[in-house]
Protein backbone atom coordinates (compact mmCIF):
# COMPACT_ATOMS: atom_id res chain seq x y z
CA UNK A 1 0.00 0.00 0.00
CA UNK A 2 1.44 3.47 -0.85
CA UNK A 3 2.75 5.52 2.12
CA UNK A 4 0.36 8.41 1.49
CA UNK A 5 -2.75 6.22 1.61
CA UNK A 6 -1.42 4.42 4.66
CA UNK A 7 -1.04 7.73 6.51
CA UNK A 8 -4.67 8.65 5.87
CA UNK A 9 -6.36 5.35 6.64
CA UNK A 10 -6.51 4.18 10.23
CA UNK A 11 -5.46 0.86 11.70
CA UNK A 12 -8.11 -0.60 14.00
CA UNK A 13 -7.09 -3.29 16.49
CA UNK A 14 -10.07 -5.51 17.32
CA UNK A 15 -10.81 -6.79 20.81
CA UNK A 16 -12.46 -10.22 21.05
CA UNK A 17 -15.78 -8.89 22.34
CA UNK A 18 -16.31 -6.92 19.10
CA UNK A 19 -16.09 -10.11 17.01
CA UNK A 20 -18.27 -12.03 19.48
CA UNK A 21 -20.84 -9.25 19.40
CA UNK A 22 -20.92 -8.89 15.61
CA UNK A 23 -18.83 -11.28 13.45
CA UNK A 24 -19.48 -9.10 10.38
CA UNK A 25 -17.56 -6.29 12.11
CA UNK A 26 -14.57 -7.53 10.05
CA UNK A 27 -16.18 -5.94 6.99
CA UNK A 28 -17.52 -2.74 8.56
CA UNK A 29 -14.46 -0.51 8.71
CA UNK A 30 -14.74 0.74 5.11
CA UNK A 31 -11.37 1.94 3.74
CA UNK A 32 -9.46 1.38 7.01
CA UNK A 33 -7.25 -1.60 7.87
CA UNK A 34 -7.96 -3.95 10.75
CA UNK A 35 -5.55 -5.90 12.91
CA UNK A 36 -6.43 -9.04 14.88
CA UNK A 37 -3.97 -9.91 17.69
CA UNK A 38 -3.18 -13.55 18.45
CA UNK A 39 -4.73 -13.07 21.93
CA UNK A 40 -8.05 -12.28 20.24
CA UNK A 41 -7.89 -15.55 18.28
CA UNK A 42 -7.03 -17.38 21.51
CA UNK A 43 -10.11 -15.93 23.24
CA UNK A 44 -12.32 -16.79 20.24
CA UNK A 45 -11.12 -20.37 20.59
CA UNK A 46 -12.06 -20.38 24.30
CA UNK A 47 -15.60 -19.23 23.59
CA UNK A 48 -16.44 -21.40 20.58
CA UNK A 49 -18.25 -24.17 22.49
CA UNK A 50 -21.88 -23.78 23.52
CA UNK A 51 -25.28 -22.81 22.19
CA UNK A 52 -25.35 -19.19 23.34
CA UNK A 53 -25.42 -16.21 20.96
CA UNK A 54 -21.81 -15.41 21.95
CA UNK A 55 -20.56 -18.91 21.07
CA UNK A 56 -22.37 -18.85 17.73
CA UNK A 57 -20.81 -15.49 16.91
CA UNK A 58 -17.34 -16.71 17.93
CA UNK A 59 -17.68 -19.68 15.55
CA UNK A 60 -18.91 -17.43 12.73
CA UNK A 61 -16.02 -14.98 13.21
CA UNK A 62 -13.56 -17.92 13.06
CA UNK A 63 -15.20 -19.12 9.82
CA UNK A 64 -14.85 -15.68 8.24
CA UNK A 65 -11.18 -15.51 9.23
CA UNK A 66 -10.51 -19.03 7.96
CA UNK A 67 -12.16 -18.26 4.62
CA UNK A 68 -9.98 -15.17 4.13
CA UNK A 69 -6.67 -16.57 5.33
CA UNK A 70 -6.80 -20.06 3.78
CA UNK A 71 -6.73 -18.78 0.17
CA UNK A 72 -3.43 -16.87 0.51
CA UNK A 73 0.14 -18.14 0.54
CA UNK A 74 1.43 -15.29 2.69
CA UNK A 75 -0.49 -13.08 5.09
CA UNK A 76 2.38 -10.77 6.09
CA UNK A 77 1.22 -8.11 3.61
CA UNK A 78 -2.38 -8.27 4.81
CA UNK A 79 -5.51 -9.87 3.37
CA UNK A 80 -7.61 -7.60 1.08
CA UNK A 81 -11.17 -7.38 2.49
CA UNK A 82 -12.89 -6.20 -0.71
CA UNK A 83 -13.39 -9.67 -2.35
CA UNK A 84 -14.96 -11.03 0.86
CA UNK A 85 -17.24 -8.09 1.63
CA UNK A 86 -18.85 -7.39 -1.78
CA UNK A 87 -16.54 -4.33 -1.94
CA UNK A 88 -18.08 -2.84 1.22
CA UNK A 89 -14.63 -2.74 2.85
CA UNK A 90 -11.57 -1.71 0.83
CA UNK A 91 -8.93 -2.03 3.56
CA UNK A 92 -6.80 -5.00 4.58
CA UNK A 93 -6.90 -7.50 7.43
CA UNK A 94 -3.64 -8.07 9.30
CA UNK A 95 -3.08 -10.94 11.69
CA UNK A 96 -0.33 -10.89 14.34
CA UNK A 97 2.48 -12.94 12.79
CA UNK A 98 5.28 -12.23 15.27
CA UNK A 99 5.74 -12.37 19.03
CA UNK A 100 5.33 -9.00 20.72
CA UNK A 101 6.76 -8.67 24.23
CA UNK A 102 7.93 -6.06 26.67
CA UNK A 103 5.75 -3.21 25.54
CA UNK A 104 3.33 -2.91 28.45
CA UNK A 105 4.16 -1.40 31.86
CA UNK A 106 5.37 -3.96 34.42
CA UNK A 107 2.43 -3.16 36.70
CA UNK A 108 0.05 -4.81 34.21
CA UNK A 109 0.30 -8.63 34.37
CA UNK A 110 0.80 -10.16 30.92
CA UNK A 111 -1.14 -13.25 31.99
CA UNK A 112 -4.32 -11.23 31.37
CA UNK A 113 -5.42 -11.35 27.74
CA UNK A 114 -6.63 -7.72 27.78
CA UNK A 115 -3.13 -6.56 28.68
CA UNK A 116 -1.57 -8.64 25.89
CA UNK A 117 -3.88 -6.89 23.40
CA UNK A 118 -2.89 -3.50 24.87
CA UNK A 119 0.77 -4.51 24.40
CA UNK A 120 0.04 -5.17 20.70
CA UNK A 121 -1.61 -1.73 20.32
CA UNK A 122 1.40 -0.04 21.98
CA UNK A 123 3.80 -1.94 19.69
CA UNK A 124 1.84 -0.96 16.56
CA UNK A 125 1.57 2.69 17.66
CA UNK A 126 5.38 2.82 18.04
CA UNK A 127 6.04 1.09 14.71
CA UNK A 128 3.57 3.20 12.75
CA UNK A 129 4.17 6.69 14.16
CA UNK A 130 2.52 8.45 11.19
CA UNK A 131 -0.58 6.29 11.33
CA UNK A 132 -3.53 6.40 13.71
CA UNK A 133 -3.73 3.08 15.60
CA UNK A 134 -7.05 2.70 17.46
CA UNK A 135 -8.27 -0.05 19.79
CA UNK A 136 -11.91 -1.04 19.24
CA UNK A 137 -13.54 -2.71 22.24
CA UNK A 138 -17.00 -3.13 23.77
CA UNK A 139 -15.38 -3.38 27.21
CA UNK A 140 -15.46 0.01 28.99
CA UNK A 141 -12.62 -0.87 31.40
CA UNK A 142 -10.41 -1.96 28.52
CA UNK A 143 -11.00 1.41 26.82
CA UNK A 144 -10.18 3.30 30.05
CA UNK A 145 -6.98 1.26 30.47
CA UNK A 146 -5.98 2.01 26.86
CA UNK A 147 -6.47 5.74 27.40
CA UNK A 148 -4.38 5.72 30.57
CA UNK A 149 -1.55 4.31 28.44
CA UNK A 150 -2.07 7.16 25.98
CA UNK A 151 -3.73 5.00 23.31
CA UNK A 152 -6.86 6.02 21.40
CA UNK A 153 -9.77 3.61 22.03
CA UNK A 154 -13.33 3.51 20.69
CA UNK A 155 -16.54 1.59 21.22
CA UNK A 156 -17.91 -0.39 18.27
CA UNK A 157 -20.74 1.81 16.99
CA UNK A 158 -21.75 0.01 13.81
CA UNK A 159 -24.42 -2.08 15.53
CA UNK A 160 -26.29 0.93 16.85
CA UNK A 161 -29.58 1.66 15.11
CA UNK A 162 -29.60 5.20 16.46
CA UNK A 163 -26.97 7.34 18.12
CA UNK A 164 -29.57 9.09 20.25
CA UNK A 165 -32.67 7.25 21.45
CA UNK A 166 -34.52 10.59 21.66
CA UNK A 167 -34.66 10.37 17.87
CA UNK A 168 -36.51 7.04 18.02
CA UNK A 169 -39.84 7.06 16.20
CA UNK A 170 -42.54 7.73 18.82
CA UNK A 171 -45.55 6.61 16.74
CA UNK A 172 -47.44 9.81 17.55
CA UNK A 173 -46.96 13.54 17.05
CA UNK A 174 -48.70 16.73 18.07
CA UNK A 175 -49.95 18.83 15.19
CA UNK A 176 -48.91 22.51 15.20
CA UNK A 177 -51.54 25.11 16.16
CA UNK A 178 -51.69 26.46 12.60
CA UNK A 179 -52.12 22.96 11.09
CA UNK A 180 -55.54 23.59 9.53
CA UNK A 181 -54.50 26.99 8.12
CA UNK A 182 -51.50 25.45 6.35
CA UNK A 183 -53.07 22.09 5.43
CA UNK A 184 -56.80 22.85 5.09
CA UNK A 185 -56.62 24.25 1.56
CA UNK A 186 -58.50 21.95 -0.79
CA UNK A 187 -59.07 19.47 2.03
CA UNK A 188 -61.58 16.68 1.44
CA UNK A 189 -63.55 15.18 4.32
CA UNK A 190 -66.14 12.42 4.47
CA UNK A 191 -67.69 10.03 6.96
CA UNK A 192 -67.96 6.24 6.85
CA UNK A 193 -68.37 3.45 9.45
CA UNK A 194 -68.60 5.96 12.29
CA UNK A 195 -65.21 7.52 11.45
CA UNK A 196 -64.36 10.82 9.79
CA UNK A 197 -61.78 10.73 6.99
CA UNK A 198 -59.62 13.67 5.89
CA UNK A 199 -57.50 14.03 2.78
CA UNK A 200 -54.95 16.79 3.23
CA UNK A 201 -52.01 18.39 1.43
CA UNK A 202 -49.30 20.58 2.91
CA UNK A 203 -45.72 20.81 4.18
CA UNK A 204 -46.15 18.20 6.99
CA UNK A 205 -47.36 15.46 4.64
CA UNK A 206 -43.86 14.48 3.50
CA UNK A 207 -42.80 13.58 7.06
CA UNK A 208 -45.95 11.59 8.00
CA UNK A 209 -45.81 7.79 8.09
CA UNK A 210 -48.63 5.22 7.64
CA UNK A 211 -50.27 4.31 10.99
CA UNK A 212 -48.71 7.28 12.77
CA UNK A 213 -51.05 8.94 15.24
CA UNK A 214 -51.59 12.69 15.14
CA UNK A 215 -53.38 14.76 17.73
CA UNK A 216 -54.34 18.32 18.54
CA UNK A 217 -55.62 19.33 21.95
CA UNK A 218 -57.97 22.28 22.50
CA UNK A 219 -61.70 23.04 22.53
CA UNK A 220 -62.21 20.72 19.51
CA UNK A 221 -59.54 18.05 20.04
CA UNK A 222 -58.51 15.86 17.11
CA UNK A 223 -57.17 12.33 17.52
CA UNK A 224 -56.47 10.70 14.19
CA UNK A 225 -54.33 8.07 12.49
CA UNK A 226 -52.56 8.47 9.16
CA UNK A 227 -53.95 5.86 6.79
CA UNK A 228 -51.72 6.37 3.78
CA UNK A 229 -49.38 8.90 2.26
CA UNK A 230 -49.38 9.17 -1.53
CA UNK A 231 -47.10 11.80 -3.03
CA UNK A 232 -48.20 15.16 -1.64
CA UNK A 233 -51.48 13.87 -0.20
CA UNK A 234 -52.15 12.13 3.10
CA UNK A 235 -55.30 10.40 4.24
CA UNK A 236 -56.25 10.43 7.93
CA UNK A 237 -59.01 8.73 9.90
CA UNK A 238 -60.30 9.66 13.35
CA UNK A 239 -59.52 7.03 15.97
CA UNK A 240 -62.01 5.06 18.01
CA UNK A 241 -62.50 6.41 21.53
CA UNK A 242 -61.54 3.59 23.88
CA UNK A 243 -61.66 5.90 26.91
CA UNK A 244 -65.47 5.65 26.85
CA UNK A 245 -66.94 2.75 28.85
CA UNK A 246 -69.17 1.92 25.88
CA UNK A 247 -66.03 0.86 23.96
CA UNK A 248 -64.34 -1.01 26.81
CA UNK A 249 -61.98 -3.84 25.90
CA UNK A 250 -62.51 -6.81 28.25
CA UNK A 251 -63.59 -4.31 30.92
CA UNK A 252 -60.56 -2.05 30.38
CA UNK A 253 -60.81 1.57 29.19
CA UNK A 254 -57.98 3.83 28.08
CA UNK A 255 -56.91 6.25 30.81
CA UNK A 256 -54.96 8.63 28.61
CA UNK A 257 -54.34 9.62 25.00
CA UNK A 258 -51.45 7.21 24.39
CA UNK A 259 -53.34 4.24 25.85
CA UNK A 260 -56.22 5.10 23.52
CA UNK A 261 -53.84 5.04 20.54
CA UNK A 262 -52.33 1.75 21.78
CA UNK A 263 -55.76 0.08 21.96
CA UNK A 264 -56.50 1.31 18.43
CA UNK A 265 -53.47 -0.55 17.01
CA UNK A 266 -53.97 -3.59 19.23
CA UNK A 267 -57.62 -3.99 18.15
CA UNK A 268 -57.01 -3.34 14.44
CA UNK A 269 -56.99 -6.69 12.54
CA UNK A 270 -55.15 -5.01 9.63
CA UNK A 271 -52.10 -4.39 11.80
CA UNK A 272 -49.93 -7.51 12.12
CA UNK A 273 -47.04 -6.15 14.16
CA UNK A 274 -47.29 -3.85 17.18
CA UNK A 275 -44.54 -2.40 19.35
CA UNK A 276 -45.36 -0.67 22.64
CA UNK A 277 -42.62 1.17 24.48
CA UNK A 278 -43.00 2.78 27.87
CA UNK A 279 -41.77 3.08 31.43
CA UNK A 280 -42.95 0.76 34.19
CA UNK A 281 -46.64 1.13 34.98
CA UNK A 282 -47.78 2.66 31.68
CA UNK A 283 -50.11 -0.29 31.06
CA UNK A 284 -48.31 -2.09 28.20
CA UNK A 285 -49.02 -5.65 29.37
CA UNK A 286 -52.54 -4.95 30.68
CA UNK A 287 -53.73 -3.28 27.46
CA UNK A 288 -52.18 -6.03 25.32
CA UNK A 289 -53.73 -8.85 27.35
CA UNK A 290 -57.15 -7.17 27.39
CA UNK A 291 -57.02 -6.71 23.60
CA UNK A 292 -55.79 -10.30 23.16
CA UNK A 293 -58.59 -11.80 25.29
CA UNK A 294 -61.25 -9.69 23.56
CA UNK A 295 -60.08 -10.88 20.14
CA UNK A 296 -59.53 -14.51 21.12
CA UNK A 297 -62.62 -15.16 23.26
CA UNK A 298 -65.16 -12.61 22.00
CA UNK A 299 -64.30 -11.95 18.36
CA UNK A 300 -62.58 -15.33 17.76
CA UNK A 301 -60.07 -13.71 15.40
CA UNK A 302 -57.18 -15.74 16.87
CA UNK A 303 -57.17 -19.26 18.28
CA UNK A 304 -55.03 -18.61 21.37
CA UNK A 305 -52.61 -16.26 23.10
CA UNK A 306 -48.94 -17.20 23.30
CA UNK A 307 -46.93 -15.22 25.81
CA UNK A 308 -43.18 -15.36 26.04
CA UNK A 309 -40.65 -13.21 27.79
CA UNK A 310 -36.91 -13.02 27.90
CA UNK A 311 -35.67 -14.94 30.91
CA UNK A 312 -32.64 -12.95 31.95
CA UNK A 313 -29.97 -14.35 31.66
CA UNK A 314 -31.17 -14.44 28.05
CA UNK A 315 -31.25 -17.70 26.17
CA UNK A 316 -29.58 -19.63 28.98
CA UNK A 317 -31.06 -22.83 30.33
CA UNK A 318 -34.15 -22.16 32.46
CA UNK A 319 -32.50 -24.27 35.14
CA UNK A 320 -33.61 -27.09 37.32
CA UNK A 321 -37.12 -25.97 38.12
CA UNK A 322 -39.57 -28.85 38.44
CA UNK A 323 -42.35 -29.44 35.95
CA UNK A 324 -43.19 -28.81 32.33
CA UNK A 325 -42.01 -25.92 30.18
CA UNK A 326 -45.12 -24.00 31.24
CA UNK A 327 -44.47 -24.59 34.96
CA UNK A 328 -40.79 -23.69 34.63
CA UNK A 329 -41.81 -20.34 33.11
CA UNK A 330 -44.19 -19.54 35.99
CA UNK A 331 -41.62 -17.67 38.15
CA UNK A 332 -40.94 -15.34 35.22
CA UNK A 333 -44.60 -14.74 34.57
CA UNK A 334 -45.57 -12.79 37.67
CA UNK A 335 -46.53 -9.87 35.42
CA UNK A 336 -49.02 -12.07 33.56
CA UNK A 337 -50.63 -13.27 36.80
CA UNK A 338 -50.97 -9.71 38.15
CA UNK A 339 -52.62 -8.50 34.97
CA UNK A 340 -55.01 -11.46 34.79
CA UNK A 341 -56.15 -10.66 38.32
CA UNK A 342 -57.09 -7.15 37.18
CA UNK A 343 -58.86 -8.43 34.06
CA UNK A 344 -60.86 -11.02 36.01
CA UNK A 345 -62.04 -8.53 38.61
CA UNK A 346 -63.91 -6.47 36.04
CA UNK A 347 -66.86 -8.86 36.00
CA UNK A 348 -68.50 -8.24 39.39
CA UNK A 349 -71.98 -9.55 38.58
CA UNK A 350 -70.81 -13.08 37.81
CA UNK A 351 -70.03 -13.93 41.45
CA UNK A 352 -67.25 -16.22 42.65
CA UNK A 353 -68.34 -19.24 40.57
CA UNK A 354 -68.60 -17.20 37.40
CA UNK A 355 -65.22 -15.63 38.04
CA UNK A 356 -63.60 -19.02 38.62
CA UNK A 357 -65.12 -20.34 35.38
CA UNK A 358 -63.87 -17.28 33.47
CA UNK A 359 -60.43 -17.72 34.99
CA UNK A 360 -60.24 -21.34 33.83
CA UNK A 361 -61.40 -20.39 30.35
CA UNK A 362 -58.86 -17.58 30.13
CA UNK A 363 -56.04 -19.80 31.41
CA UNK A 364 -56.85 -22.47 28.84
CA UNK A 365 -56.39 -19.92 26.06
CA UNK A 366 -53.06 -18.50 27.26
CA UNK A 367 -49.93 -20.54 26.64
CA UNK A 368 -46.66 -19.50 28.21
CA UNK A 369 -43.62 -20.49 26.15
CA UNK A 370 -39.87 -20.22 26.63
CA UNK A 371 -37.80 -18.41 24.00
CA UNK A 372 -35.31 -21.28 23.98
CA UNK A 373 -37.61 -23.55 21.98
CA UNK A 374 -38.89 -21.07 19.38
CA UNK A 375 -36.63 -22.00 16.47
CA UNK A 376 -38.37 -23.76 13.62
CA UNK A 377 -41.89 -23.17 14.95
CA UNK A 378 -44.70 -21.56 12.98
CA UNK A 379 -47.67 -19.96 14.71
CA UNK A 380 -50.98 -19.95 12.83
CA UNK A 381 -53.80 -17.61 13.91
CA UNK A 382 -52.12 -16.87 17.23
CA UNK A 383 -51.79 -13.67 19.24
CA UNK A 384 -48.08 -13.69 20.13
CA UNK A 385 -46.93 -11.40 22.95
CA UNK A 386 -43.19 -10.88 23.52
CA UNK A 387 -42.70 -9.20 26.88
CA UNK A 388 -39.46 -7.55 28.08
CA UNK A 389 -38.36 -7.38 24.44
CA UNK A 390 -35.66 -4.78 25.16
CA UNK A 391 -33.36 -7.62 26.33
CA UNK A 392 -33.33 -9.27 22.89
CA UNK A 393 -30.60 -8.75 20.32
CA UNK A 394 -31.68 -7.83 16.77
CA UNK A 395 -30.91 -11.43 15.67
CA UNK A 396 -33.08 -12.99 18.40
CA UNK A 397 -35.83 -10.52 17.51
CA UNK A 398 -35.69 -11.66 13.88
CA UNK A 399 -35.87 -15.31 14.99
CA UNK A 400 -39.06 -14.60 16.95
CA UNK A 401 -40.90 -12.36 14.50
CA UNK A 402 -40.27 -14.74 11.60
CA UNK A 403 -42.24 -17.42 13.53
CA UNK A 404 -45.47 -15.69 12.53
CA UNK A 405 -47.59 -17.66 10.07
CA UNK A 406 -50.82 -16.56 8.37
CA UNK A 407 -53.31 -14.77 10.63
CA UNK A 408 -50.86 -14.23 13.51
CA UNK A 409 -50.41 -10.91 15.27
CA UNK A 410 -47.12 -10.17 17.06
CA UNK A 411 -46.91 -7.62 19.88
CA UNK A 412 -43.54 -6.58 21.37
CA UNK A 413 -43.52 -4.82 24.74
CA UNK A 414 -40.59 -3.27 26.52
CA UNK A 415 -38.85 -0.40 28.20
CA UNK A 416 -35.52 0.44 26.56
CA UNK A 417 -34.21 2.16 29.68
CA UNK A 418 -34.32 -1.20 31.53
CA UNK A 419 -31.84 -3.41 29.68
CA UNK A 420 -30.29 -6.30 31.66
CA UNK A 421 -28.25 -7.99 28.93
CA UNK A 422 -24.51 -7.24 28.82
CA UNK A 423 -23.28 -5.38 25.71
CA UNK A 424 -26.81 -4.34 24.70
CA UNK A 425 -27.51 -0.62 24.91
CA UNK A 426 -30.59 1.48 24.20
CA UNK A 427 -29.23 2.15 20.73
CA UNK A 428 -28.48 -1.47 19.81
CA UNK A 429 -31.39 -3.31 21.50
CA UNK A 430 -33.54 -5.54 19.29
CA UNK A 431 -36.59 -3.52 20.30
CA UNK A 432 -35.06 -0.24 19.06
CA UNK A 433 -34.03 -2.13 15.92
CA UNK A 434 -37.54 -3.31 15.03
CA UNK A 435 -39.20 0.02 15.88
CA UNK A 436 -36.82 1.78 13.52
CA UNK A 437 -36.97 -0.81 10.72
CA UNK A 438 -40.74 -1.38 10.73
CA UNK A 439 -41.80 2.29 10.79
CA UNK A 440 -43.73 3.21 7.67
CA UNK A 441 -44.89 -0.35 6.89
CA UNK A 442 -48.69 -0.25 6.39
CA UNK A 443 -49.28 -3.22 8.75
CA UNK A 444 -47.14 -1.95 11.62
CA UNK A 445 -48.30 0.02 14.65
CA UNK A 446 -46.09 1.66 17.26
CA UNK A 447 -46.93 3.75 20.32
CA UNK A 448 -44.65 5.14 23.01
CA UNK A 449 -46.65 5.31 26.23
CA UNK A 450 -45.78 8.29 28.40
CA UNK A 451 -47.84 8.42 31.56
CA UNK A 452 -47.71 5.87 34.36
CA UNK A 453 -51.16 4.76 35.52
CA UNK A 454 -50.23 2.39 38.35
CA UNK A 455 -50.69 4.51 41.45
CA UNK A 456 -49.67 7.88 42.81
CA UNK A 457 -46.94 6.12 44.80
CA UNK A 458 -45.46 4.38 41.71
CA UNK A 459 -45.64 7.58 39.63
CA UNK A 460 -43.92 9.63 42.33
CA UNK A 461 -41.27 6.94 42.82
CA UNK A 462 -40.53 6.82 39.08
CA UNK A 463 -40.09 10.59 39.14
CA UNK A 464 -37.92 11.11 42.24
CA UNK A 465 -35.87 7.94 42.65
Amino acid sequence: MPRKAAAQTKLFVLDTNVLMHDPTSLFRFEEHDIYVPIATLEELDMHKKGMTEVSRNARQASRFLDEMVSKLDTIEEGVPLAPHSHNAASGKLFLQTQAITGDIPLSLPTSKVDNQILGVVLFLARHHPKRQVILVSKDINMRIKARTLGLPAEDYFNDKVLEDTDLLYAGLRELPADFWETHGKGMESWQANGHTYYRITGPLVASLLPNEFVYQEGPNPLYAKVLKVEGKQAEMITVRDFSHTRNNVWGIVARNREQNFALNVLMDPEIDFVTLLGQAGTGKTLLTLAAALAQVLDKKLYSEIIMTRVTVPVGEDIGFLPGTEEEKMTPWMGALEDNLDVLNKSDDEAGDWGRAATQDLVRSRIKVKSLNFMRGRTFLNKFLIIDEAQNLTPKQMKTLITRAGPGTKVVCLGNISQIDTPYLTEGSSGLTYVVDHFKGWPHNGHVTLQRGERSRLADYAAEVL
